[in-house]
């Protein structure tokens, strides 16, 4: 028989004296995020986190916190959930973390780069609205949003938390589709020498740098086209192209259409979903 639905989340702050008096344990899996700061997390070994570091703690894990500096954290615990939202926590860090017998008993290190962690609390906080509401349907709700917040996770957190440094890179380019950018910079910034920063970064994301950066410019500029009343030259030099033929050659390369016959298709779209 499955246990009630247990969803419990807050966010804790913490100065740098915290600590958490002994080693604790509960029979719920814990998914802990910080927000800022930095901390020590020990089981059976230790490991330092910090802002963007996540762990997934298996049910009745041994654990204990203590703070490095004044830490932030978001806290979930996960119990008596659905076959999905348990499915999806698998899928983060493998089967121990479900509580299946005989499995692997370690936590799950994960990690956000600086802007994603800023979009995982910007959705964690609203989750926490939400709880904190009436809700008609209380178990669809908090199933639905355990979902959206494990599938963030899935999408955009990695493993290689060395590998981290390389994030900083692609958030730069996400933040500055507007600029050319050099890999020699890219790689400096990430303190890599090129060849490395070139593999470790399509290890981690699928694609070379300047494939990425591309795709960046490209959902930049259907964000802006189909949200925006902007002018097309407005929306070109926004992502970086200065001369509005190149920007539209580009842009329907891309997708088959130049932005203004696209801008028109989505407008279409959505006028014929209200009618």
């Amino acid at each position: 028989m499955q246990d009630e639905l247990d969803i419990r989340s807050f966010i804790g702050t913490h100065d740098a004296d915290f600590y958490d008096d002994g080693f604790h344990r509960h029979s719920a899996v814990e998914i802990s995020i910080v927000l800022e700061g930095r901390c020590l997390f020990e089981w059976s070994k230790q490991s330092w986190m910090e802002a963007g570091h996540i762990v997934i703690i298996p049910p009745d894990l041994a654990h204990r916190f203590e703070a490095v500096t004044n830490v932030r954290f978001g806290v979930i615990l996960l119990q008596g959930v659905t076959a999905r939202t348990m499915e999806l926590v698998a899928k983060l860090g493998g089967s121990g973390l479900t509580g299946d017998g005989g499995a692997d008993r370690s936590p799950i290190f994960l990690a956000l780069s600086r802007l994603d962690k800023e979009r995982f609390e910007r959705l964690f906080r609203e989750w926490l609205r939400m709880k904190a509401s009436f809700l008609k349907e209380k178990k669809a709700n908090y199933s639905a949003w355990m979902e959206v917040l494990l599938l963030f996770l899935l999408e955009h957190s990695q493993q290689d938390l060395q590998g981290m440094t390389v994030t900083k890179a692609a958030d730069y380019m996400r933040e500055n589709v507007q600029e050319s950018v050099h890999i020699s910079d890219l790689a400096e910034m990430a303190g890599f020498t090129e060849p490395a920063f070139r593999r470790v970064f399509e290890q981690m994301y699928g694609v070379s740098p300047k494939q990425y950066q591309q795709q960046c410019r490209l959902q930049e500029s259907k964000w802006l086209l189909s949200s925006t009343d902007k002018d097309i030259r407005e929306i070109a030099e926004q992502v970086g192209f200065f001369r509005l033929h190149s920007f539209s050659q580009w842009f329907k390369e891309q997708e088959g259409l130049p932005p203004t016959v696209w801008r028109k298709s989505q407008r279409l779209q959505h006028g014929s979903m209200l009618n």
